[in-house]
């Protein structure tokens, strides 16, 4: 039989005290109810702990083996218990996201900086990984929030979305299309087209709208955002990007203009995992972003 919290507690403040008077008003108990604690533990122990006379109580050489080992596992009781309440209130504790690098770079820093004012003690890990990554990680456990667009397949998990994004045109400032307030798809097709890497979402997506349209005449492809912008500054060609991304490519001075009749709309949302467990951290920020964005 194992010795209870309450009943090492007793023994522990009798040890520390000079009688069971004095250790059972440190405890708010009666003495009957202490000395019942202390005999029931010197019962399961096999012996006697203290030696009792009509002034004092002291711990019998058994009981002096006892204390430095009953101190310790009500140290770290009584800590894991204070750590586990932090945990639960969200004081303190480490939250592991995922976001594709659009979202990351436009949407997430204000997310995170509220989240951060409201939860000072809970640790950030980000992993700023493209989209099907961002998945992956959250399917493999290794986050536990992903802000991705909307995935094709939702098999393990869990999608809530957060708003529409619909895809611009990137165009460097002395492109002939720059000046215009909007664009045609169809338009965009006639200039060479800066690209990201085959089998990525958004090069799928631009590829099956293109053909409505036309072929698409590829003369570059990178799996960086910032790598696109900078061949498009180069005035090397034009792009199809998310509208996340935006502040990010009018940063290198280029321009981004709405496309009419826009086919390419998609939905970016947060994903879980259907069949792990959701941290109490991951729930508050879960929460704060639904709040924030939907």
């Amino acid at each position: 039989m194992s010795v209870s919290y309450r009943n090492m507690l007793a023994f522990l403040k009798v040890a520390e005290s000079s009688t069971f008077a004095e250790a059972a008003e440190k405890l708010h108990l009666t003495q009957p109810a202490l000395s019942s604690a202390i005999k029931k533990m010197e019962e399961q122990l096999g012996g006697k702990l203290f030696s009792r006379s009509t002034r004092r109580v002291q711990l019998t050489p058994e009981g002096e083996t006892l204390l430095p080992s009953a101190r310790r596992l009500i140290h770290e009781w009584d800590d894991t218990l204070e750590e586990m309440q932090n945990l639960f209130s969200v004081r303190q504790g480490k939250l592991t996201i995922a976001a594709m690098p659009s979202f990351a770079e436009s949407r997430l820093p204000e997310l995170l900086r509220k989240y951060h004012s409201n939860f000072p003690n809970i640790r950030l890990r980000i992993l700023d990984v493209v989209m099907e990554d961002t998945i992956d990680a959250v399917l493999a456990g290794r986050a536990e929030i992903g802000f991705t667009f909307e995935p094709e397949s939702t098999e393990g998990c869990v999608f809530t979305p957060l708003f529409n994004d619909a895809f611009v045109a990137v165009l460097y400032p002395a492109h002939p299309l720059a000046q215009k307030r909007s664009v045609d798809f169809v338009q965009l097709l006639k200039s060479p087209l800066i690209a990201m890497n085959r089998g990525s979402a958004v090069r799928k997506w631009t590829e099956q709208i293109s053909q409505r349209y036309g072929a698409l005449n590829i003369i570059a492809e990178t799996g960086q955002l910032g790598s696109v912008g900078q061949l498009i500054a180069q005035k090397m060609g034009v792009s199809v990007m998310p509208q996340l991304c935006q502040r990010q490519m009018e940063r290198n001075g280029l321009i981004c203009l709405p496309i009419n009749d826009n086919p390419l709309v998609r939905r970016v949302g947060m994903i879980r995992a259907s069949r792990q467990g959701f941290s109490v951290a991951a729930q508050a920020l879960w929460d704060h972003c639904l709040e924030s964005l939907a």
